[in-house]
């Protein structure tokens, strides 16, 4: 029976186990990180800070002054944005003093120290932003053109698609050094002590696994596409 790259009629493609084992551990990443940071959304802390304050005293600290601080609408949606040098927090974490709230708010300003210090992975990651957008625009398309028709086009959509698994795996070092800065933040500047640091650093780690998931799911899908390609060719 002819292959059209996506499986064989009748049956299913049977290099879809290759992504088996990225889509158990992203139902337990998508688990892990909503128990945990809705378990913690309920704790709060001793100090009281919330968590744009929490934003404001590490950057300031950090001699940040010229980095704002919004709100944004939307669970969990925070994040810097280092070409406007803002930092946008959803409105549990701006106006929570939970230690969700405290977490992620000193991530967030993680990755402004990062921006002002010129960390190397940030700065590539930044720089493969429009690469990336471009691609995963257009590599789907060829991939799908080369699933139908005979000629390069699921190669050259295997090469864009490439830049998107670059991305996935750069943004790992981002985000766990992001991570580290914040928890020494955290701790340096007395925002919390002891337990809540712990319970800081579950709530990080508990959200790193989100990228971990990611980039894995990436890797394997881009195995999978060299698989079909291959098997094609023969």
């Amino acid at each position: 029976m002819p292959y059209y790259g996506y499986g064989y009629y009748g049956g299913i493609d049977p290099t879809f186990i290759i992504l088996i084992p990225a889509i158990l551990f992203t139902m337990y990443a998508q688990f892990k990180v909503s128990s945990t940071t809705s378990r913690f959304l309920r704790v709060n802390t001793q100090r009281g800070f919330t968590g744009e304050q929490v934003a404001r005293r590490i950057l300031e600290s950090n001699g940040l002054y010229d980095v704002r601080i919004e709100m944004v609408r939307g669970h969990l949606s925070d994040h810097y944005d280092p070409r406007s040098k803002v930092l946008r927090l959803s409105q549990d974490i701006y106006y929570g003093t939970s230690v969700t709230s405290v977490a992620v708010a000193a991530h967030e300003c993680g990755h402004a120290i990062q921006h002002a210090k010129g960390y190397v992975p940030l700065n590539l990651r930044s720089s493969l932003v429009p690469v990336v957008n471009f691609a995963s625009n257009i590599s789907w398309i060829l991939i799908a053109l080369g699933f139908i028709m005979r000629g390069p086009f699921l190669e050259i959509g295997i090469l864009l698609f490439s830049a998107s698994v670059l991305f996935q795996i750069i943004t790992l070092p981002v985000e766990f050094n992001a991570s580290n800065r914040a928890l020494v933040q955290l701790g340096n500047l007395g925002i919390v002590e002891g337990k809540e640091l712990n319970q800081s650093r579950k709530v990080l780690t508990a959200a790193a696994l989100t990228y971990v998931a990611a980039a894995l799911t990436s890797v394997l899908q881009l195995l999978r596409l060299v698989a079909i390609a291959n098997r094609d060719n023969d």
